[in-house]
């Protein structure tokens, strides 16, 4: 049967080895339900090699005829990955998973396919029976020559690593996954890859292994758009506020508009001043349209120029002037809004409607107030934060009770509990606040979001991510509460739920250094660090002078088996090992290395026990490092900590995490481990998102 696309022999070539289908031969009833669901799946019949009798054993015994080569001209190549399968004497792994990726790196599609929604595909989809370890996976990697992504059919329980069948319960599965719906998601995932193939041949497969980068980068959406930051032409630049609080709201207004994708504010920031051409602003974010103004204020009178362009043409789509006065300035912001709606003509909902007219502060003057605040809050030094803050108040004098406002009230005693300032006091006072804003809006994201933030510094991840998913309901498309929501998933463990936000995330907001670094973390807690590793260091690499990424690039060295390229790297790197938390567990893996215990315990001052003891991720590196050491008490102690604050990842820490394996044996932790797993088990998020 031919393939569907010419001058291709198969859709779909399936490589394995023999002895993973010996027995109750899992790798034939795999093919069977493949195609079974492939049928539900495309309207046209789908062509599948698989030899029943594959060639196996030692490489010098067999050679590569030009018949495999033929089939080997396909579409999508399904390698069954199993312990075995990763092997330098598998004729499977040298002369079909190798070969392919050769032949189809030089076809006329390459290796890479960008799909209709803009991601991009490899045409190598991995299917995993087993969890392998890291030198397995580099094996695969290096033939690939980048992360090896896939769909996992892997039945797991303590001890047991096989793979899924269709008889098992999901519900006794720690990966909490299905056969039939493993299966429907290859079938959906080879759908959308021969879909990419047979309207788009791209060049994208071409590119270099060296070239990617560690978060992939999407390709452009259609309808998709930045708003610069305004041009501040005042006789006074200190009116540049408004300028940022006009972008803002633009960026707010189109962002509730499901049909366009736009970029958040923090990625638009990094623009302002920038001489970079439109094309070239375009293409850094993956976007099509731009938007581009210019704001005068003088005292009570506005003059306001807006222009849309098409970034493929540099074409000028729409263009306007507006003038008024400070009154004005909502209905100025919302024809902005509207123009450009109409202009690339997206069609809106009612709901949508109303959310552009919505106006939280209809106080123009109050919302003066609130929009002068925000650059005061965020700056971490007394004295903004206290100017912003009588801002604030002033809003309030104007407008009366407003949940907005007090909710930025909120944040603004937070913040001085992340500047160290009176924190014991100033974190009632956010609690106070948004209560008071809780009272007039129960649903208000952004009391929720500081809710979120209070209760994780506290220790008490569980209310934490509750208050976090109701702020991310309320804003679903607000990135710095996504990209929060998606570390507290994944420390959880619900790494797919995480593995979303935080596509959604490099989406809307792809400038934002976090995404590396999360994007890691979440193949950390997930146990696949040899996947996490990439992307870690390129979070280093983006800035290197952060105590955060410091610790991650070292702690992610060693558990790929680079402990001492990691020691010598905290050597050279942290020179002020006080400066904060990071740099502080820094120093302590530095220490555990080496196994330098006198130099460990002077690192353990009361304060340095108090500090960790209410971070429960802290805590629980603590206890892994003491494990590493083989101080089974002191490591059960601190681990007990974590959990008791809210760190209940299961499969994390009762299988994954290799650091472990000194304390899984002691009654102390199995009794530990049942606890963790009724919490996990009936956590709500969880419940929510993993089953």
């Amino acid at each position: 049967m031919a393939s569907l696309i010419q001058g291709y022999e198969y859709d779909i070539f399936v490589s394995y080895r023999q002895k993973d289908n010996k027995g109750d031969r899992w790798v034939s009833e795999f093919i069977e339900a493949l195609k079974i669901e492939l049928d539900k799946t495309f309207k046209e019949e789908i062509s599948v090699y698989f030899d029943v009798n594959p060639h196996d054993g030692l490489l010098e015994t067999h050679d590569v005829t030009a018949s495999l080569n033929e089939k080997l001209k396909c579409l999508v190549f399904i390698p069954i990955v199993s312990r075995t399968y990763c092997d330098p004497k598998s004729f499977a792994l040298e002369h079909e998973f190798k070969a392919f990726v050769e032949l189809a790196s030089r076809d006329q599609f390459g290796l890479k396919i960008r799909l209709h929604d803009g991601n991009v595909a490899n045409r190598v989809l991995p299917v995993y029976i087993h969890d392998l370890d890291n030198a397995d996976f580099r094996l695969c990697e290096s033939v690939l020559g980048g992360v090896l992504r896939g769909v996992e059919f892997i039945y797991k329980e303590p001890g047991v690593n096989r793979p899924l069948t269709r008889l098992d319960n999901e519900k006794k599965n720690l990966n909490g996954t299905k056969y039939l719906n493993q299966m429907n998601r290859i079938a959906n995932a080879i759908e959308d890859i021969i879909s990419g193939m047979r309207t788009e041949p791209g060049d994208y497969g071409n590119l270099p292994a060296e070239g990617m980068p560690a978060v992939e980068k999407t390709y452009t959406q259609e309808k998709s758009i930045i708003v610069l930051p305004f041009e501040n032409i005042s006789p006074d630049p200190d009116q540049e506020y408004f300028s940022e609080g006009l972008t803002d709201e633009v960026i707010s207004d189109l962002s509730h508009i499901p049909d366009l994708l736009v970029i958040s504010r923090s990625s638009a920031m990094t623009f302002r001043g920038s001489r970079s051409t439109i094309k070239e602003i375009a293409e850094k974010v993956n976007v099509r349209y731009v938007l581009e103004g210019s704001v005068r204020k003088a005292s009570n009178n506005l003059r306001i120029t807006a222009q849309l362009i098409d970034s493929v043409n540099d074409s000028h789509i729409w263009a306007d002037k507006y003038t008024g006065t400070l009154e004005d300035v909502f209905d100025i912001q919302e024809k902005v809004s509207q123009s450009i709606v109409n202009a690339l003509k997206i069609k809106l909902s009612s709901r949508e409607r109303e959310k552009i007219h919505e106006r939280p502060i209809d106080n123009v003057f109050a919302y003066d107030c609130y929009k002068r605040a925000y650059s005061g809050i965020i700056s971490y030094r007394k004295e903004r934060i206290d100017y912003g803050l009588n801002l604030l108040q002033k809003g309030l004098d104007i407008a009366g009770e407003n949940a907005v406002i007090y909710a930025g009230m909120a944040f603004a005693y937070f913040q001085y509990v992340n500047a160290g300032i009176d924190q014991e006091k100033n974190i009632k006072k956010a609690e106070e606040y948004a209560q008071k804003a809780f009272n007039l809006d129960p649903e208000l994201a952004k009391a929720h979001f500081v809710m979120g933030c209070i209760y994780a510094l506290n220790g008490n991840l569980g209310k934490a991510m509750d208050h976090a998913t109701r702020a991310l309901a309320g804003k679903p498309e607000d990135p710095e509460i996504m990209i929060w929501v998606a570390l507290g998933y994944s420390i959880f463990g619900a790494n797919e739920a995480a593995k979303s936000l935080i596509s959604r995330c490099i989406k809307i907001d792809p400038l934002n250094p976090l995404n590396d670094s999360f994007a890691g973390r979440n193949y950390f807690f997930g146990g696949k660090f040899h996947l996490a590793l990439d992307p870690l260091l390129a979070a280093y690499n983006l800035t290197p002078e952060s105590g955060m990424n410091q610790f991650w690039k070292a702690l992610i060295l060693v558990y790929n088996d680079r402990a001492g390229e990691a020691y010598e790297f905290i050597c050279e790197s942290v020179k002020d090992p006080g400066r904060d938390t990071w740099t502080q567990l820094t120093m302590f893996l530095k220490y555990v290395i080496k196994r330098d215990k006198d130099n460990l315990n002077s690192l353990l001052t009361p304060d340095f026990i108090k500090t960790h003891k209410t971070n429960p991720q802290n805590s629980y590196n603590i206890a892994a490092f003491y494990s590493y050491l083989d101080e089974k008490e002191k490591s059960l102690e601190w681990l007990e900590n974590a959990v008791d604050h809210g760190f209940i990842n299961y499969p994390f820490l009762n299988e994954y995490d290799p650091f472990l394996e000194n304390i899984r044996g002691e009654e102390r932790f199995k009794i530990l481990m049942k606890r963790v797993k009724h919490e996990w088990g009936r956590y709500e998020v969880l419940k929510r998102i993993i089953r």
